[in-house]
């Protein structure tokens, strides 16, 4: 007997009545999306990302760095879980829940084989509607990162310098290839 077929997810709130798996789960316009656990050198370089990013914002209370699993809405029928993110929160009233901590001033994914395309494509034009100030790609195998804001319709392709500026006010340089 063949077994019934799952409905499919196409609302946040089906998605976020999933049963834990282990496994990050999206919804990108309305597209379930499933991406297996993160590698050991996607997570190394994360970390190395967050050691870069954290300290640029420590003084900021309005500024919050955090990676996922993290159910961001970027739309009626977008959630995603970027790898790294900073958010701009009221520090007198913290967000209580992901949908209040609203969409990120910066976004980061780090490639994998299973999820560029997606990354490249989709993600980084559901992340430019919504208004993500910055989106960075970074591509360990090229050893760069694409930096990508709303307005942009090809990235910047970062080797060597990464500035990060908020408002016009300059966070951080990120030494490109220190990263890999």
């Amino acid at each position: 007997m063949a077994m019934p077929a799952a409905k499919p997810v196409t609302s946040i709130e089906e998605l976020l009545a999933l049963p834990e798996d282990g496994l990050r789960h999206e919804l990108l316009d309305g597209e379930h999306v499933v991406t297996p656990s993160p590698t050991w050198g996607h997570q190394d370089l994360l970390a190395r990302l967050y050691d870069v990013v954290r300290p640029a914002i420590v003084d900021r209370p309005e500024l919050k760095l955090r990676w996922s699993p993290a159910d961001i809405v970027l739309g009626p029928r977008t959630l995603v879980q970027p790898d790294l993110f900073v958010v701009r929160i009221d520090p007198a009233a913290p967000p209580a829940n992901w949908t209040e901590a609203g969409i990120p001033v910066l976004a980061i994914e780090v490639l994998s084989p299973g999820t560029a395309s997606r990354d490249r494509g989709k993600k980084r034009r559901l992340y430019q509607q919504a208004g993500v100030a910055e989106y960075w790609i970074v591509d360990p195998e090229q050893r760069l990162i694409e930096r990508w804001r709303p307005e942009d319709t090809e990235p910047e392709v970062l080797r060597e310098h990464l500035t990060w500026e908020l408002e016009g006010t300059r966070l951080v340089t990120v030494e490109v290839g220190a990263l890999f």
